[in-house]
């Protein structure tokens, strides 16, 4: 099963249940652990892991050979005005291609090979029964999207996929996101119980429903807010499998880059919860 964790916007937990569901698994079994936030991955910031891995990873973007007629058929067929057609020159800007091959594919003078651009690197790190594995875009690119793609390429070549893999998702409801929950057997959306998390939730609701995956609700900081978020779930069938607490305790041992599934019960029995809803899931698939 692989399991992406996600969520309407930043800072709702994506990363602190992706982490501890992913250890708490792993005293029973083998699990991969996925950092596939590119643009700001920090799982790693709670893991004790050996680096097994370290790998560079590139991009294919056009290069200008100079032998051209400067017809303007690749600026024409490119939507994503990466190719721009001067008066005696064509610029190409690597950092807005998405190697869609169609400006190499289509110049009458084969004038635009495709070459190797570097944009960041997949690193993989061993702990015990825990595989982390994270993508981590260059400083300076704009498109998180190939790299989480072949962070995921990457895990689906190395690993049975019989083990369960949790995707730790970049917020928001964009094309990174997507990238990860059309790789997604189940999606858990973490959301908190305010109008800010509410509004988040039903955006995200809104995008997994689009791509027909299963989904449920993980409600973190538990305790503030108010009962809309409960109430919206309720009335749109939406499974809420966890209710984390809003506990001083959880907010201190964050601060100081610990897990909470084994220093706080009340976040092992929630994740007791998250485990036993997904499988029950699974064994009916």
């Amino acid at each position: 099963m692989t399991i992406a964790i996600a969520s309407g916007k930043g800072g709702t937990g994506k990363t602190t249940l992706s982490v501890n569901l992913a250890l708490y698994l792993a005293q029973k079994q083998p699990v991969i652990l996925a950092d596939l936030d590119v643009e700001e991955p920090n799982s790693g910031l709670f893991l004790t892991a050996d680096l097994k891995e370290d790998l560079i990873r590139y991009n294919m973007v056009p290069r200008w050979s100079g032998q051209c007629s400067l017809c303007r058929e690749c600026q024409a067929n490119c939507v994503w005005n990466a190719v721009i057609v001067l008066r005696d020159r064509v610029m190409v800007y690597p950092q807005l291609c998405h190697s869609c091959y169609a400006c190499s594919e289509l110049c009458p003078e084969k004038a635009l090979p495709m070459v190797p651009y570097r944009m960041g690197v997949v690193r993989h790190f061993v702990s015990d029964n825990l595989n982390f594995v994270e993508g981590r875009l260059d400083i300076g690119q704009e498109l998180a999207v190939p790299l989480i793609a072949q962070t995921i390429k990457y895990i689906n070549e190395k690993f049975d996929k019989k083990i369960v893999r949790i995707f730790d998702s970049p917020p928001g409801t964009s094309c990174p996101v997507i990238e990860v929950m059309k790789n997604a057997d189940f999606v858990i959306l973490i959301t908190e119980p305010t109008p800010f998390g509410l509004n988040d939730l039903q955006l995200a609701v809104e995008t997994v429903r689009q791509l027909n995956k299963p989904f449920a609700v993980v409600i973190n900081r538990y305790g503030i807010g108010d009962n809309q978020v409960e109430n919206y779930c309720q009335t749109q069938g939406i499974d809420i499998i966890a209710r984390i607490p809003n506990d001083k305790a959880i907010a201190r041992l964050y601060s100081q880059g610990k897990t909470l599934f084994d220093n706080v019960p009340s976040v092992a029995h929630e994740l007791q919860r998250i485990e036993q809803y997904l499988f029950s899931k699974a064994g009916k698939a």
